[in-house]
């Protein structure tokens, strides 16, 4: 049987950071879009500046175009008046270099109306161009509903069911949302044997680290697990929890310090210091950590869209500690691959570290179990082959 050719598309995604900003949607960006490009596909991406990176440059064959208009710390200090003539200057030279078939945004419908209206008018009215959100989040707030659903996009991915059920709750046409769940690169992300103690983590070695690789803020649980903790080390005096992610984010409203500085009150106040250690770590050093790594939570407070460091813990063969919160049951199999525990019991928490460090079978039964699910359906190549199907069918291909 004859296999039809696949046309190869240039492709132009449109978000508000990149690496080295670190968050959700910027790692599922590193793992989508190089993974197209590995296809045959040609994919440039227009996104905000950032201190030390260039304006211009390639990443794994990524055409990456930097602007300060799309950088949203810069834009919460700025304001949004006055900004329509550079948005749309910006877009438009983006677009005339690009030459999309297609074009893809991430998190478009939120954060600034402008940006989204021009850009509207820019790929769709003027130049006749498919538009697809990826919507990586929902909020209860008029913009996002005014945003979400007056847009005209051709079609929408929702990250979880979670997000699609959102998504179809203030009216959107279920038909035109697809549920894509993440993918991981399970050849970076892998259990091994080898733990490697260097650097910052070499005072690790002989602890039982429990690792936390949100990014910092009590949206993600953080003050849960500094609770429970104080729990675990009655039981486990050497036990750890490393907490990630404290400069390098997208800071929309600027609650980020004010939920560090928390936090670290509160690890000084419960008496932990000694058993909390709090920093920002490079991608290679994630991957040291997930690998020296006990366990791994994220015992979100809120309607978490997806969570996913959970897929980079469980391709690393650690099981995950999560809330019943948003899409994270989507992922978390209770007893299976982690554990899924109340919003904001750290009680329950507690109770479940201590249950899987008293048991190595079941934590490494655990663990290879999600390893397992994460091969049959949340890798890269799953992922970037059915977005490459919804440009096909949106194209008529």
């Amino acid at each position: 049987m004859r296999v039809k050719k696949r046309k190869k598309l240039r492709i132009s995604h449109i978000h508000w950071a990149f690496p080295p900003i670190i968050g959700g949607v910027e790692t599922h960006l590193v793992m989508l879009l190089p993974e197209l490009v590995k296809m045959g596909h040609e994919v440039s991406l227009l996104t905000g500046s950032t201190e030390g990176a260039k304006a211009n440059d390639i990443y794994k064959g990524i055409k990456i175009t930097r602007v300060p208009i799309m950088n949203l710390n810069w834009l919460n200090a700025r304001g949004l008046e006055g900004i329509e003539d550079e948005v749309r200057e910006e877009f438009r030279d983006f677009l005339e270099k690009t030459r999309p078939d297609v074009v893809h945004v991430h998190n478009m419908h939120y954060f600034s109306r402008p940006h989204a209206s021009i850009l509207e008018e820019e790929v769709k009215k003027k130049r006749g161009l498919p538009l697809i959100l990826t919507a990586h989040n929902s909020w209860d707030d008029m913009l996002f509903l005014d945003l979400t659903r007056k847009i005209r996009w051709d079609h929408i991915v929702a990250v979880s069911f979670y997000i699609k059920k959102e998504l179809m709750g203030i009216g959107c046409d279920s038909n035109q949302i697809t549920t894509i769940h993440h993918g991981i690169d399970t050849n970076k992300f892998k259990p091994t044997n080898k733990k490697e103690y260097k650097g910052r983590l070499a005072f690790m070695k002989n602890k039982k680290v429990i690792f936390h690789p949100a990014r910092m803020g009590l949206a993600k649980g953080c003050d849960i697990s500094v609770k429970a903790m104080r729990l675990v080390i009655d039981k486990f005096p050497n036990a750890i929890l490393v907490l990630a992610g404290t400069r390098n984010i997208v800071d929309w409203g600027t609650t980020q310090q004010k939920d560090i500085a928390y936090i670290v009150d509160l690890i000084n106040e419960l008496g932990v210091k000694e058993n909390v250690y709090v920093e920002m770590f490079t991608l290679d050093e994630m991957v040291d950590l997930y690998a020296i790594a006990e366990i791994c939570l994220y015992p979100s407070s809120v309607g978490e869209p997806f969570g996913l460091t959970m897929l980079e813990s469980l391709a690393s063969g650690k099981p995950m500690i999560v809330t019943d919160s948003g899409g994270m049951p989507e992922v978390i199999q209770d007893g299976i691959n982690g554990y899924i525990v109340p919003i904001r019991d750290y009680e329950a928490v507690a109770t479940k570290i201590m249950t899987l460090l008293n048991n190595q079978g079941l934590k490494e039964r655990i663990g290879l179990t999600g390893r397992k699910i994460v091969e049959l359906r949340f890798t890269k190549e799953i992922m970037a082959e059915s977005n490459i199907k919804i440009y096909e069918k949106i194209l008529g291909i």
